[in-house]
């Protein structure tokens, strides 16, 4: 009980750390808003035309901003899972690792101070960004239950995309290749329903979006904005959720563990 204790308190110091980062260094949360705001206007009002009328189904009538609103979030905690890769690079190439080994503290809480602190920055920028759409014309007809089922969706999102990203950071090599790499992640919202129904894409490319995690994620969150039945969407996001932080933890745990530094 009592290492426990204390490893709950050194994730805690750890979280605080990671938000103080935030707090020091706002141009890092910034960059995860101006480019999915900037995005989200371009095509709601350059695009916003022609992208509507290729609602199709059950979509068909939609506004194209209350369309593309829930699926930007998907894009904006990408970025901010982008950002921890690397702030975990930085960490494991900086020297801050070695300095941490010289403490009485918890390995993992180094791990957690990163996930939680980014999660944390991942849903402030969510909330710039729902204000930015709302501003836009945004027009969500949830109750309570939708919203908090929505922003429950949201972090565990966020938590999962953020598993990766550590395993990302904790993989590379410099903190230059740690920017690189998770932008094969960012491209996945674009290839999802996010922008535009699968049902309007071309055979191969609808197949492909169909069975990927940013879909049903996306179908899912618009449903509980717009107050739409969902079906088992839910269920499929919430699974493919649970399977990635599953598999960046397991592969952070890996890697963190083989760290010579940390050893």
């Amino acid at each position: 009980m009592a290492l426990m204790s204390y490893a709950m308190s050194d994730s805690w110091t750890m979280v605080r750390r990671n938000v103080r980062h935030i707090t020091r260094y706002p141009s890092m949360l910034l960059a995860t808003v101006v480019i999915p705001a900037l995005m989200f206007l371009l095509f709601v009002f350059a695009f916003g035309g022609v992208m509507g009328k290729g609602l199709v189904g059950k979509d068909a009538g939609t506004d194209y901003v209350d369309y593309l609103s829930p699926g930007i979030i998907l894009l904006a905690l990408v970025m901010a899972a982008m950002s921890t890769s690397v702030s975990v690079a930085m960490d494991m190439t900086k020297g801050i690792i070695n300095r941490f080994r010289t403490m009485a503290i918890a390995r993992t809480s180094v791990l957690v101070g990163h996930v939680v602190g980014s999660v944390v920055q991942a849903l402030v920028s969510v909330v710039i960004m729902l204000a930015v759409a709302l501003v836009a014309g945004f027009r969500p007809s949830a109750g309570i239950g939708g919203w908090l089922a929505a922003l429950g969706l949201v972090a565990l999102l966020s938590f999962a995309l953020t598993w990766i990203a550590v395993a990302f950071g904790l993989a590379a090599k410099t903190v230059e290749s740690a920017s690189n790499t998770p932008m094969l992640l960012q491209l996945l919202p674009f290839l999802s329903s996010a922008f535009v129904p699968a049902e309007s894409m071309a055979s191969g490319l609808r197949w492909f979006t169909e069975y990927q995690p940013f879909t049903p994620i996306a179908d899912t969150l618009r449903g509980l904005f717009l107050g739409r039945p969902i079906g088992n969407d839910w269920i499929i996001a919430i699974a493919w959720c649970l399977g990635i932080a599953l598999v960046g933890y397991l592969w952070s745990a890996r890697l963190f563990k083989r760290d010579p530094q940390m050893t």
